[in-house]
């Protein structure tokens, strides 16, 4: 596991805040197209989601040998609306990190009622996304088109990188490094 991940599990809702305080700098002129060359490199190279069908994350959760369940960040930071927040369910590497670093804020799950999490979620017509840290995917979020950090990233900012979409997602995730007992 790539020491970044398990360093932003901890400080989580400080690098939400500072993504999006950094990313209002994109509009000021001369220095914003750096810092959006900046943010578009870190996107391709260390944090970045990608959009799922709802499918796909059931293909995702399939693939998960443990999975665990805990706060939306986005949601929690930002408070943009009403929509659940225990429903970012953490898949692979994350179900490790975020659980041992925040114990009160996880409670590991079945693949059942992550499925049912994640129907809910799109019958209120949340995003899902497959969120990766480095090579390592670590969680599904299950976030409002409000508060989601990558969709603002993208829409607000022109920082496409922090939300992408590809259709080999799910054959990606089966790649990545095994979950680390």
């Amino acid at each position: 596991m790539h020491h970044t991940l398990r360093l932003y599990s901890r400080y989580r809702e400080i690098f939400l805040r500072y993504y999006i305080f950094q990313a209002k700098w994109t509009r000021l002129p001369l220095l914003g197209k750096v810092v959006r060359a900046v943010a578009q490199a870190y996107g391709k190279n260390s944090h970045s989601s990608y959009v799922l069908t709802l499918e796909e994350a059931g293909q995702v959760i399939d693939a998960s040998r443990k999975l665990s369940v805990g706060p939306c960040c986005c949601r929690k930071v930002f408070k943009g609306c009403d929509n659940p927040i225990d429903v970012e369910i953490m898949v692979g590497l994350g179900t490790n990190v975020f659980t041992e670093g925040r114990p009160g804020d996880y409670r590991e799950i079945s693949k059942q009622e992550a499925k049912d999490i994640l129907r809910d979620c799109h019958e209120r017509r949340l995003l899902h996304t497959l969120i990766r840290c480095r090579e390592e995917f670590y969680a599904i979020c299950n976030c409002c088109r409000c508060c989601c950090v990558p969709l603002r990233l993208r829409q607000d900012y022109g920082i496409g990188r922090a939300l992408a979409r590809t259709d080999d997602i799910v054959e990606a995730f089966r790649r990545s490094p095994p979950l680390q007992p």
